[in-house]
């Protein structure tokens, strides 16, 4: 190194050993978590490792354990909000953990069906957190049983049993939104589907024609948009629907990003949000936040649907107990897109 040169020089176990007063092979043992060793050697070499800013080489601990302590998280959604909260969950959870995270972002369920097994094989993982649409491709998950591979599945609709899973109840979710409408006087509603191949599409359908029915309320059929999740397509349908002499005084989105879109369409029509329309969306994505008016919106825990299957998974690959199905709960969020109608 040349004079003047101030690059910190990288820690190396080496260093570790002598500023902890223990051999390599004792640092060795600590960071592979090895049993018998002393609890204060062990505070010890962590101390050390910290002061110095140590940190082992995984490739290297890979090699010889013979394991690569890889998981992937594989997903399909058009919206980055969501995506955003599930690779943050995932990686919270790995904090401090000896595994890391591969994102395998897909094009649609269809395209990896049957390659998904190959894909997680090449690339050396241990096990897989399966996002939706892709945990109720039967084709992935009948390979993964097959091969004994760990995996975990958010949202799956079919094949329960098929390996621990984690989410919501959809259906209900939709359900509480829809009657929170109603309550403000809404009966002429619109709803705007997300993406057909998504399982949670037909459930938050199903959850807003089961509240409109119960509620006496006519289900308008030219007013059920089709959308893709996307806020491009929550523009479109927003469009669409505004262009209807007979407007909706409600409009529900499936999702947070198709809800923006339906303000923004709005908004060109010269309708005020929300004083000539109420607008609802789903998931508490962050768009929600930003949009103005903000969003009435279901808050879905992404977050912590990640984390919890990733913690899942671990548990998984390690054999240790878990629950089988988790369901986490759901929270109406009332803000300051939906007011009562303006016919009471």
């Amino acid at each position: 190194m040349e004079a003047g040169d101030k690059r910190q020089v990288r820690a190396t176990i080496t260093d570790v050993a002598a500023r902890s007063g223990t051999s390599i092979k004792t640092v060795s043992r600590v960071f592979n978590d090895e049993p018998f060793v002393r609890p204060e050697t062990r505070r010890r070499v962590l101390e050390a490792a910290a002061a110095l800013d140590y940190h082992p080489n995984m490739a290297a601990r890979s090699l010889v354990r013979g394991r690569s302590f890889l998981i992937g998280l594989f997903y399909e959604n058009p919206s980055p909000n969501y995506v955003v909260d599930l690779q943050t969950g995932a990686l919270d959870r790995l904090h401090d953990e000896r595994y890391r995270l591969l994102l395998f972002p897909c094009e649609n369920a269809r395209a990896v069906s049957g390659r998904l097994l190959q894909l997680a094989r090449t690339s050396g993982l241990e096990g897989i957190v399966l996002a939706p649409p892709l945990g109720d491709d039967p084709q992935t998950v009948r390979d993964l049983v097959e091969a004994r591979m760990p995996f975990v599945r958010i949202a799956p609709t079919t094949a329960l049993d098929a390996s621990p899973t984690v989410g919501i109840d959809d259906g209900a979710a939709a359900r509480e939104m829809t009657d929170h409408l109603l309550s403000l006087g809404h009966r002429r509603i619109a709803f705007v589907q997300g993406d057909p191949d998504h399982p949670s599409n037909s459930q938050r359908l199903d959850g807003f024609r089961g509240a409109m029915q119960a509620a006496g309320a006519t289900v308008d059929e030219r007013l059920i948009e089709q959308g893709r999740y996307t806020f491009e397509s929550g523009l479109a349908a927003g469009r669409r629907i505004f262009a209807d002499r007979q407007r909706p005084t409600a409009v529900f989105a499936a999702n947070d990003d198709m809800a923006a879109g339906v303000v923004v369409a709005a908004k060109e029509a010269g309708l005020d949000v929300p004083g000539h329309v109420s607008v609802a969306g789903f998931d508490d994505s962050l768009i929600s936040r930003v949009t103005w008016p903000q969003l009435t919106t279901i808050h879905q825990p992404t977050y912590d649907m990640a984390h919890a299957a990733t913690d899942a998974l671990l548990a998984l690959i390690e054999k240790r107990p878990l629950t089988p199905a988790i369901r986490l709960q759901h929270q109406l969020l009332v803000r300051g897109s939906t007011t009562r109608t303006a016919s009471l």
